[in-house]
């Protein structure tokens, strides 16, 4: 077998790269491995329309089976990698067949944060992660009448939408003081609840889960660091998610809580690079470097991978961008907004339309956008500016995004003001 180039993961980083080499021109071997045994899918609708009946399987699709194979793509679904032979550049899968490469990109992705409590391995609690546990967890939903989340992060929130939607009463259980803590502002988090609230969830902050209640192992209820029992016969998790590097760290690569990468998102093997969920990378965006759940950042990285492979080896810059549907709540955000220190909120809060824009130091991080996308996109094309505004700048301009955009390209909006 030739060698060429091996990716392990088929979820949207590496679904991206496998197709970016393709469109760039690579005309070598390109295998694509997957541990699911369908073609590589979306996972965000999963905790939305999918959930909800508004999107099936076939929906999920980044691209028909007809397409991988006319791009000749191998694609190897089901398919396990226990190992990377280093010292003789293969990958080696459980079934002991070895797959030889020229470069290696790993997308292992991440998994679900497993609760650690008493009767959280009963059938009816539940993660979400996979189009399986979707499945799962779509036929449960039907058969529910009280749900408890545990987790007020994007999916379960997102969930917790949906199933009000669907009817079902919901009760959201938060270890910490507010929902979203560690994505969103303040202002931002506290309007998204009170929506929430007033679509009939309910909500326990700063509350700890001490157990699972259970008759014959079918769940009854959920017992509260603070004594209470909420009733339930389905509990969601979505407690976080860990980076699947096992298989790196067991190569000897770099980790350290994900696969450590450079700003070429190359591995502590130079024949080695690591994409997407699974990846800590130095961002320009953030302060330290970072590992980001996003869509946005899986494809980005695969592009900027496929980039460097075809000879155009460009380091990472793309601006982060996130997103999260909830009912009639589309909260967007451009930038890493946290550890902001200050914040200024434009729009109208009680029409549901405003946005947060998030400053460090003066430095401008980005803006949380409530059902604005075009405050979004221009957010994001103000971030990859060379020099991009500071809390003055915003200032002088009264929060004008379009303002500051409108700028001569060779002059921040410091000198414009200056010129003026």
């Amino acid at each position: 077998m030739c060698a060429g180039m091996v990716i392990v993961g088929a979820g949207q980083a590496g679904f991206q790269t496998a197709f970016s080499l393709r469109e760039g021109g690579f005309r070598g071997p390109v295998t694509l491995i997957g541990n699911e045994k369908r073609l590589p899918y979306q996972r965000p609708p999963l905790s939305k329309a999918f959930l909800h009946g508004l999107a099936d399987e076939a929906s999920l699709h980044f691209r028909p089976q007809t397409l991988f194979e006319k791009l000749e793509i191998d694609f190897l679904p089901d398919a396990e990698v226990t190992a990377i032979d280093r010292a003789s550049c293969a990958m080696v899968c459980g079934a002991g067949q070895t797959i030889p490469y020229e470069h290696a990109v790993i997308a292992t992705g991440s998994r679900p944060r497993r609760l650690l409590v008493e009767g959280a391995g009963l059938g009816h609690v539940v993660y979400l992660r996979t189009i399986e546990d979707a499945i799962g967890l779509k036929e449960k939903v039907a058969r529910a009448n009280d749900i408890v989340v545990i987790g007020a992060g994007f999916i379960g929130l997102e969930f917790a939408s949906v199933a009000r939607k669907l009817g079902r009463n919901v009760h959201v259980v938060e270890a910490g003081s507010r929902m979203m803590a560690r994505a969103v502002t303040p202002p931002a988090a506290a309007f998204v609840q009170r929506r929430h609230e007033s679509w009939g969830v309910e909500f326990s902050f700063e509350t700890t889960i001490e157990a699972i209640k259970s008759r014959d192992h079918v769940v009854t209820g959920v017992r509260l660091g603070d004594g209470r029992v909420l009733k339930a016969d389905l509990v969601v998790v979505g407690i976080g998610a860990v980076a699947n590097c096992e298989l790196a760290a067991e190569a000897g690569l770099a980790t350290d809580c994900g696969i450590l990468v450079d700003d070429h998102l190359l591995t502590s093997d130079p024949r080695i690079s690591a994409i997407g969920d699974c990846a800590v990378h130095p961002n320009v965006f953030a302060r330290a470097p970072i590992r980001l759940e996003s869509v946005q950042n899986a494809a980005d990285q695969g592009r900027a991978v496929a980039a460097r492979l075809l000879g155009e080896a460009l380091p990472y810059r793309a601006v982060p961008w996130f997103w999260s549907d909830q009912g009639d709540v589309k909260l967007q955000i451009a930038g890493i907004t946290t550890g902001h220190d200050h914040c200024v909120v434009r729009g109208s809060v009680e029409d549901g339309r405003f946005a947060v824009f998030c400053f460090a130091n003066g430095r401008f991080l980005g803006v949380e956008s409530i059902n604005r996308p075009s405050d979004n996109m221009m957010a994001r094309r103000v971030l990859a500016l060379p020099q991009p505004p500071t809390l003055h700048d915003f200032e002088a301009f009264d929060f004008s995004l379009k303002a500051i955009l409108d700028c001569p390209r060779d002059a921040t909006p410091s000198d414009f003001l200056v010129s003026a």
